[in-house]
């Protein structure tokens, strides 16, 4: 006859392992939605902050700029520029570390493999950081420009 018994080591740990990763993953889309709330009721607040002030006669142009929708919390006053900076920073940073990574794992793969062409496997991330490096060159804001992806301005 079959038993089950819940707390017994054979059931507990298969258990115990599945369930790790299924809570990790409803956390970080759980974090992601609470994340993406707060930030349109902080986009919606200064829309309205602004709609007061324009109301009671304040000069639109002396407000400061509304916050970038899809941006950090701690970025939410910045202006298009400095935005665009940001994310081109983080681009690069992000294209470096992973470059670093790929052509590390090639070598370290070329002088410990006996099979010839294992040390291409480190190209799959060398060619991610080489395209977020080239992401960042491409929304890095020139001399005179608005910014990353950012609108002109209606006024």
């Amino acid at each position: 006859m079959f038993s089950f018994d819940l707390f017994s080591p054979d059931t507990l740990v298969p258990l115990a392992a599945m369930a790790i990763p299924i809570v990790a993953i409803v956390g970080g889309i759980t974090a992601g939605i609470v994340k993406t709330i707060g930030q349109q009721r902080l986009i919606e607040l200064a829309q309205r902050e602004r709609i007061a002030a324009i109301e009671r006669g304040i000069d639109p142009s002396k407000l400061p700029p509304l916050p970038v929708a899809g941006g950090d919390l701690m970025g939410t006053y910045l202006t298009p520029q400095q935005h665009g900076r940001r994310l081109s920073q983080g681009l690069l940073i992000g294209g470096l570390v992973t470059l670093a990574a790929g052509i590390s794992l090639g070598v370290f793969l070329r002088m410990i493999a006996d099979e010839p062409g294992v040390w291409a496997v480190g190209l799959i991330p060398a060619s991610v950081g080489a395209a977020l490096l080239l992401s960042a060159w491409a929304v890095h804001p020139r001399n005179g420009d608005r910014g990353a992806g950012t609108p002109p301005r209606e006024g």
